[in-house]
């Protein structure tokens, strides 16, 4: 994941909230910003999809959030989202829906999360943090019984993206009596009253997902890396079980409280590419995680969806017999294995699917009658699904892509994305 890698409507009506100044109508359909569907708020259709019913419209709820902090950060935000705050603005400046993960992310910290806070028993955390130029280094030592644990992580403003410059575990032979310290000492506590305001300020415009979580394999990838991941599961499987199993009991506390808060959606942010994540490891270290998540979300009427980039075929089947509600970022080919149509077949038929959009289709299809080709042979793909489809970005949206294309992309969307049938 490196890297990572609407509008206010009353009775039809939209508004822009005063923070981000609507723009003067324009004569050309290219610059009109501000005449996104006619109907209820956009809440109401993304919820729609939430109970797998057909909306008025196709949800359309890209992922700005890299995007827009590299054009604000370098002062080269177009003209027409010059006083846009952030990405929620953004959203709503194009009359767009929120269906989001970062929302409230902190772009130059993390890749994801916000709404959980680590807590320790056992073991000493502290950190460091350097401005160095535009780019934050940071350093988190972990003090256990057994040694300690250190990571290096660095934002690099350049480029708008947070890389691991070292990982926690280098030598795993020698530190999984420290690593096992650290994850048993592990735990997570919900800010329950930041989301209800993250959601407060998202409003009408849609629903803040809580993208907190991550499944066993997935943390073992973050601390130390997915190559030697590979190699601990060979040499030292019985030992590594066990921590996987630490961490799934922590994060499964995680989602109990998350659901008992009233969260709608919360996520997995597990990358979920059959490269990193081939089903016999799924089966083995992340199944149970996931089914069990599913389980607890469905108990308090919540759902559960995995963040899914790259190739997802050889897992498909799999991931939809465990409960889970839904991926998030399905890809086309290349960068993804498998047509949305074909993933929606694969899959139980309350199975959501969010994507469709690219860095491949912002930053080859150049003309506006390209991205109106391209949206209307994929719409005419997922329209047998349009009860849980979500035109969005697999998985982000590419700092190079253009203004001009997102714009275009927005108005093939409005042009075409009716499901409203129409009565003689």
């Amino acid at each position: 994941m490196r890297g990572v890698v609407s509008p206010v409507a009353c009775d039809g009506i939209v508004s822009v909230k005063p923070s981000c100044h609507p723009l003067p109508a324009a004569g050309s359909r290219a610059n009109s910003f501000i005449m996104p569907f006619v109907a209820k708020d956009n809440s109401y259709m993304i919820n729609k999809i939430l109970n797998r019913e057909t909306p008025d419209r196709i949800v359309y709820a890209p992922n700005y959030w890299q995007w827009f902090a590299h054009h604000a950060n370098h002062g080269i935000l177009p003209d027409e989202i010059k006083d846009c705050a952030d990405q929620l603005e953004m959203i709503r400046r194009l009359g767009l829906d929120v269906f989001s993960r970062n929302i409230y992310c902190d772009q130059r910290r993390a890749w994801f999360g916000g709404l959980a806070e680590e807590r320790w028993d056992g073991v000493e955390a502290t950190g460091e943090e350097e401005q160095c130029g535009g780019d934050l280094l940071f350093r988190k030592i972990y003090r256990t019984r057994s040694g300690e644990l250190t990571e290096r992580l660095k934002y690099i403003f350049e480029e708008s993206t947070l890389v691991q410059e070292e990982f926690l575990v280098d030598d795993y032979m020698n530190q999984l009596p420290v690593f096992r310290e650290f994850v048993s000492g592990r735990r997570w506590s919900f800010d329950a009253d930041r989301y209800r305001a993250e959601q407060e300020k998202v409003g009408p415009d849609g629903v803040v997902i809580a993208g907190e979580l991550h499944s066993p394999l997935k943390m073992l990838h973050f601390l130390a890396n997915p190559v030697q991941t590979t190699y601990m599961l060979v040499d030292r499987e019985d030992e590594v079980r066990e921590i996987c199993a630490l961490h799934e009991e922590a994060q499964l506390d995680l989602v109990r409280q998350m659901a008992e808060a009233g969260v709608r959606v919360m996520m997995a942010m597990d990358n979920l590419d059959s490269t990193f994540h081939p089903p016999r490891y799924v089966e083995q270290y992340s199944a149970s995680f996931y089914q069990r998540a599913a389980e607890i979300c469905h108990r308090h009427g919540a759902l559960f969806f995995i963040h899914a980039c790259g190739n997802q075929k050889a897992n498909l089947s799999l991931i939809s017999s465990l409960g889970v509600d839904g991926l998030e970022g399905v890809a086309y080919p290349p960068l993804g294995d498998t047509q949305l149509d074909e993933a929606f077949a694969m899959t139980h038929d309350s199975f959501i699917i969010t994507g469709g959009i690219s860095g491949i289709e912002t930053g080859n299809l150049k003309s506006r009658d390209e991205v109106f080709r391209y949206v209307e042979d994929l719409f005419n793909r997922v329209r047998p699904y349009a009860n849980r489809f979500v035109l969005s970005a697999s998985c982000n949206t590419s700092v190079d892509a253009k203004w001009e294309t997102l714009v275009h992309f927005r108005d093939a969307w409005r042009e075409l994305g009716s499901l409203t049938v129409e009565k003689e």
